[in-house]
């Protein structure tokens, strides 16, 4: 019996991207299928990355279909594997995405509830105050957060030509979100290629102009919009935002492995929710324990870019719509943040005069 294109994709969908739970197939990296008298051959559509992933994926892929009855020869094709995202020279897949874009980043973690919109939002407004020109997505589809965190409560508007989605603005970056788009009491209930392909939406509708950064709030875990963006976007770096808690350093960790096997560079991770201060008598607690994201960052040979102290006065800012690095903010909470901030722009500024030279 012939060998179909269903059974071809069944076998194929035993093949995982490496580093992620979900199947080649669901991810959409295989093109140009075609079968002719049992010879299969296809197209991997793979980002720019570590080129150690497409070795993996053409053994596993090759394996698979070599097993299934009817296949006569197995034909990969594509183009060489693309250097990795931080080398000199590296190109984006979609060179029409972000083009006015100097530094896109990811802030990320390995699980949700570690303050990592916290951090992303003060990250941007930190950016912003120090004279950049800074762009913030909110990438977290399931639970966009932005929208509260930026004090925004409205429709974008569209450009003239109707051709795009206007970014606001306020506290100098220019910001968008799904919460913007989506009544924000509909829970959003998406397969992995929906949520693919509203990332890449925002990423090319939005009118976001001429930036030194563009900050992404990512959502929790490692999966489909983390891969979305590795694959269409050269990103500069990544920052992972972990507690002391073991169980959201053990998450922190896949996040720092996932990204180095995609091939974007871990720039640090930051250690939110690191003591709590007593408002009334003045003393520290270890509330989710003390210097877990110092050890891991030296065991994992990443820096350290700041500890963030649980405070009450972060949760208001985020709950008012004024991140404490906005403008004016001159607390010890906001300079926490703002040597996150500068430590991020150092690495950033040392890959510019790396691809200088």
């Amino acid at each position: 019996m012939p060998v179909s294109e269903r059974d071809v994709l069944e076998a194929l969908s035993g093949v995982r991207y490496p580093g992620f739970t979900r199947d080649i197939v669901a991810f959409g990296v295989i093109r140009d299928l075609a079968i002719a008298e049992g010879a299969v051959s296809f197209r991997l559509e793979l980002g720019p990355g570590n080129p150690a992933v497409r070795g993996t994926i053409e053994r596993e892929a090759r394996a698979a279909l070599e097993r299934l009855p009817g296949v006569t020869s197995v034909m990969i094709h594509g183009a060489p594997a693309a250097a990795p995202a931080h080398a000199p020279g590296a190109g984006a897949l979609d060179a029409a995405l972000l083009p006015g874009v100097r530094h896109t980043i990811a802030v990320a973690s390995g699980k949700g509830g570690v303050g990592k919109s916290t951090v992303a939002v003060n990250l941007a407004a930190g950016l912003a105050r120090r004279g950049r020109r800074v762009g913030l997505l909110d990438a977290d589809i399931y639970g966009p957060s932005i929208p509260l965190m930026m004090g925004v409560d409205e429709r974008p508007r569209i450009d003239p030509t109707g051709r795009s989605i206007l970014p606001f603005d306020r506290w100098g970056v220019r910001f968008m979100s799904l919460g913007f788009l989506v009544d924000k009491d509909t829970a959003v209930i998406w397969r992995g290629p929906m949520v693919m392909k509203a990332i890449e939406q925002l990423l090319r509708d939005v009118q976001w102009g001429e930036l030194d950064v563009l900050v992404v709030d990512m959502p929790p875990g490692t999966g489909d919009a983390q891969l979305t963006l590795s694959q269409k976007i050269r990103l500069a770096g990544a920052v992972i935002v972990t507690t002391p808690q073991d169980v959201a350093l053990a998450d922190a960790i896949k996040g720092v492995a996932m990204f180095r096997k995609v091939g974007v560079p871990v720039l640090g991770i930051v250690e939110n929710m690191s003591v709590f201060r007593c408002p009334h008598c003045g003393g520290l607690s270890d509330v989710f324990g003390s210097g877990g994201g110092r050890r891991e960052a030296k065991r994992l040979g990443v820096p350290l870019l700041g500890e963030i102290p649980l405070d009450g006065a972060i949760r208001e800012g985020g709950d008012a719509g004024r991140p404490v690095t906005a403008p004016g903010g001159d607390s010890p909470l906001a300079a926490g943040f703002l040597e996150v901030t500068d430590r991020v722009w150092d690495a950033l500024s040392r890959r510019d005069d790396e691809g200088a030279s």
